[in-house]
């Protein structure tokens, strides 16, 4: 294709509000145009990315053996009530009525749609296994849009859906769109890692998620540097464990004016975090509760969640009821349930608050204390991974896809049964596997960039070549051999762009480079006089000539 046949939006500036770096450069390589917040057109160099990254998912996903669908975003609200999600769901699913007064809903997901497809298709064990996918708009109405397409409430997501007549085929289908989904991101030139994380709002038994590094990413993940071992920070179990210390010291109360943070009391003390203790109070819907961590841990919302329900931090007023004092809180003669994680468990000798205004207590060991053990903490960077194998890395993390064992969450609610080999109902086992499409083009750019654009990987590059021809209205010795070129690389099936416009050579340069294309070869007068043609790699700063005879054949074995 040629510059003057396709429109170039690229812009100098981006705009204010575009807080990553993707976001950014999506604007300013003219590759989306906002409507309204979270709402983005693709232009047609996004379109021509796009496209490429759903080819990628649509070849993997069918070598899995899915079978590709096409569901409505619109869904009645009666499928949603008989699932149970229409209230559950929360505010980002956007409800409507139709002109009879009818209740919708736009689809942030389908499971209740494609449960329904199998209540009316799949009617025997025999069809089981059985899988579909689909590439389609999603809308969840997010109270915060932000950071472009990486979360806006518009979006494309490629969702799949597996129905089996156990779990242990449930497992298998599993684990090949594990596999799949390692293929597909692979593929894409993307540095990852597959998670153990909490299944959220879906539900379900067990999930992965698979997120790219990147210091813009929401998300915290740790790894092993020994092992394969990755889980979402909120996942990553810690064991109970054996204190070998020997308490040593006398229980002493110490004045500690305003000193109410650890940060404060350990530097007043002069006694590291890790020998410190905070205790949180919370409200559950079983009464207040008390939480002891290690000063220098942050307490996990999730397993808190998992371990008591739905809860709160205490209020002042809440604290002051207790008869606790705000910032001296301890761990002695609360009068409440105290529960302890596991790697404060076996401190001794060490400090916490008083329970009396501007004191604390140090020397402090748990003998004469009552207090149940728990997992309640966040993981730090070195800490032994879980499972046995080096220790821990800690990273920001773009989530780009999840895969779900949702066992019979919806299946049995949606009366999705087939006929087993006994001749009786069987309720059928589900899956359910996501990628964030546009997603994925955001974090590929959070990961492939420099100062002057994105740097695509080849594979879902706009094009593959871009061929700058300086003078291309006014010099006809640069026409011909540009134009031939060019020919010949179309002829050749390599994606090729020639810049043909009226522009200065720095514009043309700066506007492939900002569009991230693999590869240059500039033609010029010059070029024409010594019979070579330069290239430039668009992850290398260095440019050399090429002899112009050979350009093609140089430029398909940079291409492959």
């Amino acid at each position: 294709m040629k510059t003057t046949q396709l429109l170039i939006a690229t812009q100098k500036e981006a705009p204010n509000d575009a807080q990553v770096i993707s976001h950014q450069l999506m604007i300013r390589a003219g590759l989306i145009s906002k409507l309204a917040s979270g709402l983005y057109s693709y232009l047609p160099m996004g379109v021509r990315i796009l496209k490429k990254v759903e080819a990628i998912i649509r070849e993997e996903m069918d070598k899995s053996g899915s079978q590709e669908v096409l569901m409505p975003v619109t869904q009645p609200a009666e499928l949603w009530q008989e699932s149970g999600r229409w209230e559950q769901y929360g505010p980002e699913l956007l409800r409507f009525k139709d002109r009879h007064g009818r209740d919708f809903c736009m689809g942030p997901t389908h499971e209740e749609v494609i449960t329904t497809i199998a209540t009316q298709y799949i009617r025997s064990y025999k069809q089981l296994p059985m899988s579909f996918y689909q590439v389609q708009t999603k809308f969840r109405d997010e109270i915060r849009p932000r950071f472009g397409v990486m979360r806006s409430r518009e979006f494309i997501m490629k969702d799949a859906y597996s129905f089996h007549l156990d779990q242990e085929s449930l497992q298998q289908t599993y684990d090949i769109m594990h596999q799949t989904y390692c293929n597909i991101f692979d593929r894409l030139g993307l540095d990852y890692r597959p998670v153990l994380a909490d299944s959220g709002s879906i539900g379900g038994d067990a999930s992965h998620e698979f997120h790219v590094l990147a210091d813009s990413g929401e998300d915290t993940i740790c790894f092993s540097d020994q092992s394969s071992y990755a889980a979402n920070i909120e996942k990553v179990a810690f064991p109970k464990q054996e204190s070998s210390a020997t308490p040593s010291a006398q229980q002493e109360s110490v004045l500690t004016k305003k000193k109410t943070s650890i940060s404060e009391v350990s530097e007043f003390l002069s006694v590291d975090p890790s020998s410190c203790i905070k205790t949180l109070i919370i409200v559950t819907s079983a009464g207040f509760k008390a939480l002891a961590l290690r000063g220098d841990h942050e307490l996990n919302e999730i397993k808190a969640h998992n371990l008591f329900g739905e809860f709160e931090l205490a209020s002042d007023e809440d604290i002051k009821s207790l008869g606790l004092k705000k910032g001296f809180i301890g761990i002695k003669q609360l009068g409440i349930e105290l529960v302890v994680d596991y790697s404060a468990s076996i401190l001794c000798d060490f400090v916490c608050g008083a329970n009396e205004w501007d004191h604390h207590l140090t020397g402090v060991n748990w003998q004469d204390t009552e207090f149940t053990q728990a997992d309640l903490r966040n993981a730090v960077e070195g800490d032994d991974s879980p499972d046995g194998k080096g220790k821990l890395v800690i990273k920001r993390g773009i989530e780009v896809g999840h895969i779900f064992q949702l066992g019979t969450k919806y299946s049995k609610a949606m009366n999705a049964n087939v006929i087993g080999e006994s001749g009786k109902a069987v309720t059928t086992t589900m899956g359910c596997y996501g990628i964030g499409v546009t997603r994925v083009i955001a974090a590929t750019i959070e990961q492939n960039y420099d100062d002057r654009g994105i740097i695509f990987p080849e594979s879902i590059a706009p094009f593959q070549l871009v061929i700058v021809s300086i003078n291309y209205n006014k010099s006809t010795r640069v026409k011909a051999l540009a134009d031939d070129l060019y020919q010949l690389c179309l002829e050749a099936g390599i994606e090729v762009l020639l810049d043909d416009r009226k522009e200065r050579a720095g514009i043309m340069f700066a506007d492939s480079e900002l569009l991230g294309i693999p590869h240059r070869m500039v033609l010029s007068d010059t070029h024409a006089d010594n019979g070579n043609v330069e290239y430039k790699a668009r992850n290398n700063p260095e440019k050399f000539e090429v002899s112009y005879s050979e350009a093609l054949t140089f430029i398909q074995s940079k291409i492959g």
